[in-house]
């Protein structure tokens, strides 16, 4: 008996499949840093379990509400080791939180001042299929605004009958 062979490299709408993405999003990480670029070979262009791996891990990671930035930062302090680990684990609601610091690594990109922070926000979910993202350096007049709707969104659903 044989024992079945492990796929290690996919033509781009079999990788996006296989990780459940889309191929314009894989083609977009790659151009903004997240993934390596493949080696062009036309038509014949495959990708590979690196690609594989990175693309598990920042679903990961979106999972955790991680910001583009702050999850380029993340894939490139993390060991192939630690990436795989990523990659391999669970992603949905019981997903733990990604630790205070990671959050806050400087994005590491051309052309980019390296000093400066990445913005991060606060997600309220208001109702089903509603969502407000509020940034942590938001004026407190705006902050006000963003609790004024989640006040009245909570009123509405008080009101209406179950």
């Amino acid at each position: 008996m044989s024992t079945p062979k492990t796929q290690t490299e996919w033509k781009l709408a079999a990788l996006a499949e296989e990780v459940g993405v889309s191929p314009r999003t894989v083609r977009y990480y790659v151009q903004r840093g997240l993934l390596p670029a493949p080696p062009f070979k036309g038509p014949d262009t495959v990708y590979g379990e690196e690609h594989r791996v990175r693309l598990k891990a920042i679903r990961v990671l979106q999972a955790r509400f991680l910001p583009l930035d702050a999850i380029q930062a993340e894939l490139l302090r993390l060991s192939p080791e630690e990436l795989r680990r990523l990659a391999e684990s669970p992603v949905g609601p019981g997903t733990p939180p990604v630790p205070e610091d990671v959050a806050r690594v400087p994005p590491k990109r051309p052309g980019r001042d390296p000093t400066v922070e990445v913005a991060r926000y606060q997600r309220w979910l208001l109702a089903p299929g509603l969502e407000l993202h509020v940034s942590e350096q938001a004026e407190a007049k705006v902050r006000a605004l963003a609790e004024r709707v989640r006040a009245l969104i909570e009123e509405s659903e008080e009101g209406t009958p179950s």
